[in-house]
């Protein structure tokens, strides 16, 4: 099964505010369970997404906002395990 064609719909702005704002929820709010950082970074991504696009709101807008929200939580987990993973393989 090919999965490239979600490519089309990662927006990098999107995927940059929400890694920040993920983050900044991981980091500083500690009262925030990790399993909601996913939930919220996807609504955050499908607010963005349908600003960005002028407040139009089509499936492929939402699309765009939930692969770019949820891409960010797969980013920094990506980033975390190759930088900053210290155990030996």
């Amino acid at each position: 099964m090919d999965l490239s064609f979600l490519n089309d719909f990662i927006v990098p702005v999107t995927l940059g505010i929400c890694l920040i704002v993920g983050y900044i929820v991981k980091k500083w709010i500690p009262d925030v369970d990790n399993k909601f950082i996913p939930t919220i970074v996807a609504v955050l991504g499908v607010v963005i997404s349908v600003w960005v696009n002028n407040f139009a709101f089509t499936p492929e807008i939402v699309l765009q906002g939930l692969a770019s929200g949820l891409a960010s939580t797969g980013l920094y987990e990506l980033v975390n395990q190759l930088f900053f993973n210290k155990k030996e393989i």
